[in-house]
């Protein structure tokens, strides 16, 4: 008789595979982990921002709003300050700047937050406005 070849009829996984296999899954997963991380850091650094304009935009309309000889549009009274929980909202007054009858007001938000960075909003209002 002929010699007789014996196949392995065990198609299964070998440790080897799968330890190389959990690995790969363990590398992908820790990944992914790191990107969820940092994109949670820049949605909140996104949030600070959006706060701070959303407050400096609303302190430039109320200052738009009020009439051009109002207490908080008087250069005397620089820097004019509000607190506003977290945030400090402060603008200064500069008469007759660029040009005569108008106040160039640069409006700043700051936060305790040591990360967040002072967000400034400048914008002229004239006397006939």
């Amino acid at each position: 008789m002929g010699k007789m070849i014996q196949k392995n009829k065990n198609p299964g996984f070998t440790l080897i595979e799968v330890l190389i296999a959990m690995a790969i899954f363990a590398i992908g997963f820790l990944a992914l982990a790191t990107i969820q991380i940092k994109s949670i850091a820049q949605n909140a650094t996104a949030r600070m921002y959006s706060d701070a304009t959303t407050m400096a935009v609303g302190a430039v309309e109320r200052l738009m709003a009020l009439p051009y000889d109002h207490p908080d549009l008087n250069q005397g009274g620089n820097p004019h300050i509000r607190e506003d929980g977290a945030h400090k909202i402060e603008w200064n007054v500069q008469n007759n700047k660029p040009v005569a009858a108008a106040k160039t007001i640069v409006v700043s938000v700051s936060s305790e937050n040591p990360h967040a960075i002072p967000l400034n909003i400048r914008f002229i209002k004239g006397q006939r406005f």
